[in-house]
């Protein structure tokens, strides 16, 4: 069994950052980064980096990449941190990679039956809550998340759920 969620979880990845990195035009890092910064505006190069899984110079390099493809600004605050934020063409580009990731994986779940797609919800929360358990990063897991659609409707967002039970708050 093991051995068959790791051959789907490289191959979902696949599609996913296949979809999202030709919507960006840049690197799956860069798709993160902009995904994370149309939740999160204004994060320094460096927690940009840690929640896109980076090191400083490396995301220093990434976002210096982002600005030259006018996908983001650099801005001064009063810290010695420079806040990076999205330009106009960035939020689009952000909201493009999120369309793009979530048609691909839309297009893989079409082959279930509606009570199958309950099942693997379910499931999906459990395997996502024992992610949080080992990596204790809901930023880093939640890097490409659709944040709105993980809490649409009626629906608890499991790494948040995770979170809070982790900090040992269960409401």
């Amino acid at each position: 069994m093991e051995n068959l969620l790791g051959a789907l979880a490289l191959s979902v990845t696949d599609l996913a950052l296949a979809g999202v990195t030709a919507a960006a035009g840049t690197s799956a890092s860069g798709a993160a980064a902009l995904v994370v910064l149309s939740t999160a505006p204004g994060l320094s190069v460096t927690e940009l980096g840690r929640r896109v899984g980076l090191s400083q110079p490396a995301a220093a390099r990434m976002v210096d990449a982002l600005q030259r493809a006018g996908l983001v600004e650099r801005h001064d605050t009063p810290t010695r941190a420079v806040a990076v934020e999205l330009t106009r063409d960035g939020m689009a580009a952000a909201e493009h990679i999120l369309g793009a990731r979530g048609g691909r994986l839309t297009d893989l779940t079409r082959s279930l039956e509606p009570a199958e797609r309950v099942v693997l919800a379910g499931l999906l929360d459990k395997l996502l809550a024992g992610v949080y358990q080992q990596v204790r990063d809901a930023e880093r897991v939640c890097r490409l998340c659709d944040r709105a659609a993980c809490i649409a409707g009626d629906q608890v967002c499991p790494i948040g759920a995770a979170c809070r039970k982790a900090a040992g708050d269960d409401g």
